[in-house]
């Protein structure tokens, strides 16, 4: 009757509402253990594709190519090549001697393996390297009419309309001709420029004497030209040791203000996937992870079906699809690599007399390494959405969703005072500091100000007036004003927000106390644990015999007792997080019993006030 009667005051009846919550909660559970086992396998799976070797293959290499100096010139390398003349040395002299290890350090031959290199002894020379340079035709910018009778020659920027594919010097050999590019072949973004495929390309010779000869040969006849814009240096190697493949690119551009930028890439990738066990293990976390992604579109298609528009306006479902998106990316460039290495890398390896272009498959190895590893952290974002496990996290959580209307106005005023003091930065500064060179160089610079890295001696000798009133006022309304308005904004929601947990306002259910609960139940069924109820009448019993000793009546005990049972009672009633979701209406019995706890509360303050009042006559007593 009692039951019939709640439900036609609008309340829900406990029993059900626990196996509801109960019910939640489980499942909740299922799926957190089902999402770390996803994540778990996503972890070997990713952690499988890259070793410590790349890293020391890498900086084997660029120690040899990049920081190698030409003899007799100390401070000359690639990185320093300032001019023509220097990049000849480079050819002649580091790069050559980078490229050709035919002996052993005695000077005895160490192997015959179809006359290839093999640099340090362990890295054998894929093919040939190749030479390629871009070229702009003259003429592709025009000269102010004043200056006309100085300079009648001009060369533009390099862009694909303004390319030289015409014929020059000697014209009999392939370098002094145009090549087509090819279409699988991806363009290369320089610091001045984007490059594309193609251009005016020689091949190196096995033999290092022959290639010597070349460059003597090309340098005497100008292969590089005025309108030059760019040479790239490509080979590839191989260490069967750790299976690893290293290409490498090394990139000369040549801008229009004169002088030369250089620039590196150097893509370690292994690309003969499935050699060794371990191989396996990850070819197996593979096909487990194809399996979770059908299962969790599953799950979403289901979800979707069932709240229809109600679903996307929740912040971890558009989490969830943005997970399931970059993991179908995954696993398509997955597929497309491993069937581009499938069906070129057989024809590359025969190619022993000619350039292997390992470069199409490094470059899109790589992005296929740049996708999984923000699929990976995308997916470890995705803990929180479990983020009442508990109550830490919880405020945490609680936190940021209550002060997002906050940031997002501070973030607009933020950003237009930032960008302000960018572009000031950049037209003031541009021409004179690299860290303002460009406007996106200006907005990174700021970030680092903010960070204490700077260069104030750079800002003060490119404008001596206007650098330190920049440096000032920007460290000033950004660092000192707005990132601790931005603090602020956080602290005072942050102690909002735990002001009301500890009133008990707190999510409708957490998992840890799931938990422990489960835990204990476990611990009390092996007998590892005393039952709560026994530990609280043991408790009790300490506390009252505690309060005998320090000389409280027994009528003082029982009344605290009778207080402390009221309190239990209320706080479990109206702070419970059981009954939090559905209003349940007061009784009389409740009311009564909430009117004689407020009556006994008012005595005990009379009684502190009492108390109060007789210390302080006491005290100004003997004051006077």
């Amino acid at each position: 009757m009692a039951e019939a009667s709640r439900w036609h005051r609008g309340g829900t009846p406990k029993p059900k509402l626990h196996y509801r919550k109960e019910v939640e909660i489980r499942t909740t559970l299922q799926e957190l253990a089902l999402y770390f086992i996803f994540l778990i396998n996503l972890c070997i799976l990713t952690f499988g594709m890259v070793n410590p070797h790349m890293y020391y293959l890498n900086k084997v290499m660029s120690s040899l190519f990049l920081d190698t100096s030409v003899p007799g010139d100390e401070r000359t390398n690639f990185k320093s090549i300032r001019s023509i003349t220097d990049f000849w040395k480079f050819m002649e002299g580091p790069l050559l001697e980078g490229l050709y290890w035919d002996s052993w350090y005695t000077n005895k031959t160490l192997y015959d393996l179809k006359n290839s290199s093999r640099i340090y002894y362990e890295n054998i020379l894929l093919g040939v390297p190749r030479v390629r340079q871009l070229k702009v035709r003259n003429n592709t910018c025009k000269v102010y009419s004043s200056f006309q009778s100085l300079m009648n020659e001009c060369y533009d920027k390099y862009t694909s309309k303004s390319e030289d594919m015409d014929e020059f010097g000697l014209k009999q050999e392939t370098e002094w001709k145009y090549a087509a590019p090819t279409s699988s072949s991806p363009w290369h973004w320089g610091f001045v420029g984007v490059y594309q495929n193609g251009g005016f390309i020689f091949t190196l010779s096995k033999s290092k004497s022959e290639t010597k000869n070349k460059f003597v040969d090309l340098k005497l006849n100008s292969w590089i030209t005025r309108g030059t814009r760019v040479i790239f240096i490509d080979f590839s190697l191989y260490n069967a040791n750790v299976n690893l493949f290293c290409i490498i690119r090394l990139a000369a551009e040549f801008p229009a203000t004169g002088g030369i930028i250089t620039s590196w890439q150097f893509y370690s990738v292994k690309l003969l996937r499935y050699v060794s066990y371990y191989d396996y293990i990850i070819a197996s976390c593979e096909i487990t992870f194809c399996i979770f992604l059908i299962v969790f579109t599953t799950q979403e298609a289901q979800k979707i079906r069932e709240f229809k528009s109600a679903y996307f306006k929740s912040v971890w479902n558009w989490l969830e699809l943005l997970l399931l998106v970059l993991c179908f990316v995954t696993v398509t460039f997955n597929i497309y690599c491993n069937v581009q290495i499938f069906l070129l890398l057989g024809d590359l390896l025969k190619n022993t007399e000619k350039y292997s272009d390992f470069y199409f498959l490094a470059y899109w190895h790589t992005y296929y390494n740049n996708v999984i590893a923000i699929t990976i952290f995308f997916a470890w974002i995705k803990i929180f959405k479990f983020i009442s496990f508990n109550k830490t996290m919880s405020q945490l959580s609680s936190t940021l969703s209550r002060c997002l209307k906050d940031i997002v106005g501070f973030a607009i005023m933020f950003f237009i005072i930032f960008f302000a003091y960018a572009q000031l930065g950049f037209l003031v500064f541009g021409s004179q500091v690299d860290d303002f060179s460009t406007f996106q160089n200006a907005i990174f610079a700021q970030f680092r100000i903010v960070l204490g890295d700077f260069n104030f001696a750079g800002i003060q000798q490119a404008n001596r007036i206007l650098g330190p009133i920049y440096f000032i006022t920007f460290i000033f309304f950004v660092f000192f004003v707005l990132l601790n308005m931005f603090l602020a904004i956080i602290n005072d929601t942050y102690s909002e927000v735990k002001a009301d947990y500890s009133i008990g306002r707190r999510p409708d259910f957490e998992l840890g106390k799931m938990i422990k609960k489960s835990y204990n139940n476990a611990l009390e069924k092996l007998r590892l644990k005393k039952p709560e109820q026994d530990e609280d009448i043991s408790m009790k019993g300490d506390l009252a015999e505690q309060a005998r000793r320090e000389g409280f009546d027994e009528n003082e005990i029982q009344s605290a007792e009778q207080m402390k049972k009221w309190k239990d009672r209320l706080e479990k009633k109206y702070y419970s997080t059981e009954i939090q979701d559905d209003y349940q209406p007061v009784t009389q019995q409740e009311f009564r019993e909430l009117f004689l706890y407020a009556v006994e509360l008012e005595k005990e303050l009379h009684y502190v006030s009492l108390k109060l009042n007789r210390v302080m006559r006491k005290l100004s007593a003997l004051q006077s």
